[in-house]
């Protein structure tokens, strides 16, 4: 694979001045989760899609998402590495893994080239490490779920409360029956017709939608996947459905654990250690 296509280019920024409306705007419009903000062409932060979500839930003001500038809520810690950078892929890797991060910033000198996301490195761990481990190998037992019957704003509290991506979500009997996330809100949200856009609330904007539960919004159809299945399997789903992560199931459907991007992110860096200890020590496993 050609360094050009290591990475995401070009990449989506915006300004300091510019509003959390702005950023939204992208974000739906060009299907990301995060924007780099730029000064004069210098990267010097980032916007993400929770940063948003947090700061809303914690602000005290009643400004329209138009007024509240992204210099008030971008991460001014960025994380960059040169595109001349050997086994560019496997440093970022290291990088998002070691920083629990989403995204590293790619440079030429003083020039932003690119980025490299989860996303990017997710569907390259799908093409080029099929058969390195299972599932199993890396899926997090430990998880947050939430029922069908909890309403939208309680599942919109515990993503922000506890700084995570998604809940799996259960039926009665605790087997998952969803996945709900931000992606979800915005899919559903009507802020973004032209008569919704001057409102705070951009992931619930209508106030009936307070009333709605968490079954109003996930569908009939869960992608799952087994423990023993191959990691790169679990990869490619994500690259293929744009998700970032998936329940794992056992053989009667009863939730084992979730495989997320971030698990994928920390076993593409340790695929090639794994590789080279088993070729030293056959007893290696």
């Amino acid at each position: 694979m050609t360094k050009r296509m290591s990475y995401t280019t070009p990449v989506i920024t915006l300004c300091p001045e510019n509003s959390i409306h702005d950023a939204l705007f992208l974000m739906r419009k060009n299907d990301i989760k995060r924007i780099v903000i730029i000064n004069n062409d210098v990267p010097i932060g980032m916007v993400t899609e929770h940063d948003i979500g947090r700061f809303l839930q914690n602000d005290k003001t009643s400004r329209m998402l138009d007024k509240i500038h992204l210099n008030e809520i971008m991460s001014r810690t960025l994380f960059t590495i040169s595109q001349d950078q050997d086994e560019l892929l496997i440093q970022c890797a290291i990088r998002m893994d070691a920083f629990q991060i989403g995204s590293i910033i790619i440079m030429d000198n003083e020039k932003l080239v690119g980025i490299v996301t989860k996303s990017d490195l997710t569907k390259h761990f799908s093409d080029s490490f099929a058969g390195a481990y299972r599932v199993k190998d890396y899926m997090n037992t430990k998880m947050i779920t939430c029922r069908k019957s909890d309403s939208l704003l309680f599942a919109l509290a515990m993503l922000n409360r506890n700084k995570i991506a998604r809940l799996v979500v259960t039926d009665n009997d605790g087997r998952p029956v969803g996945i709900i996330s931000y992606d979800t809100f915005l899919r559903n949200s009507e802020y973004f017709k032209p008569s919704k856009q001057n409102t705070r609330d951009y992931l619930l904007p209508k106030p009936s939608a307070k009333e709605l539960l968490v079954s109003d919004l996930i569908g009939n159809e869960l992608l799952t996947i087994k423990s023993e299945d191959d990691l790169a399997k679990a990869a490619r789903f994500m690259a293929e459905y744009k998700i970032s992560g998936i329940p794992v199931v056992d053989e009667n459907g009863n939730l084992e654990g979730v495989i997320s991007a971030t698990d994928i992110i920390r076993a593409y860096h340790e695929v090639k250690v794994h590789a080279m200890l088993k070729k030293n020590d056959p007893h290696f496993a």
